[in-house]
This record gives C-alpha cells, structure tokens and sequence, in this order.
C-alpha cells in the first residue's frame, strides 16, 4: 500500500497531499528559516508529482534567494513549502502535516549560522552548511 500523508495551513484555505514517501525530518537553522518561523525549519522533501495541492491559489510564493521560494498561506501566514529552483523534489514543514506522520528525525543543516539562544544536542548528524551531497 502507498504511503498518504495530509497536510494544511492554520485557517484551512490550503491543503495539500502527498501520495508517496516522506524523508526523514530535516532541521534547518539558516537564518532565512528562522526569520519565517521563529526558530528552525522542520521539514520533510516528497516528490512534486507526488503532491497535490487543493487552495493552490491562496499559496503565495516568496522567492528568498537566488536559489529556492517559500510558499505560504497569504490568508493565514502559515509558513508550508519550500522549494529548490529546479528541483523535483519540495519540502514542506513538518507541523503542518495531519498526525499520525510516521516521520523520524533525520539531522541539523545550517548550524553555523543557528540562533545563539538554544542549544543543538539531540545526537543527531550536524552540518555547518547543506547537506553534503
């Protein structure tokens, strides 16, 4: 049986599926991420012909480097995507997803630029940057 995993926005305007696998979560402390969320970016990547998106036209895209875009809810704000410029894969953060997730952690990108008020120590594989490869 194919994996099916659902998501949305806070007030509902946006919904989404994905009818395929997740990765594990990926946690991002870039400042990019951290301005748009407060903190870090909790994310997982599927496949974009795995998804579909119901409300698609209350998605908003930002384009916030050279090389991805953030799409958010531009009814509610909630941050939901983010997306590699040519890229066949999109994340999304992770608590927008309907629970159960079945998704594990995975590792930290970005740390050296993380926030100086919290501390990284879950044991989990770090990088300084992206992740290699």
């Amino acid at each position: 049986m194919a994996e099916v995993h659902a998501g949305g926005c806070l007030c509902g305007a946006v919904k989404y599926r994905v009818d395929g696998p997740l990765t594990k979560i990926t946690y991002c402390h870039c400042g990019q991420c951290r301005r748009q969320t407060g903190l870090y970016y909790a994310s997982t990547n599927a496949a974009v012909s795995d998804l579909t998106v119901v409300g698609e036209d209350n998605v908003t895209w930002y384009k916030s480097s050279e090389h991805g875009r953030r799409g958010f809810c531009r009814n509610c704000g909630s941050a939901l995507f983010w997306k590699s410029e040519g890229a066949g894969h999109i994340s999304m953060q992770v608590g927008t997803l309907d629970a159960p997730t079945g998704l594990v952690d995975g590792h930290h990108i970005y740390v050296a630029d993380k926030g100086d008020f919290y501390e990284i120590n879950d044991g989990l594989p770090q990088y300084a940057q992206g992740q290699p490869g």
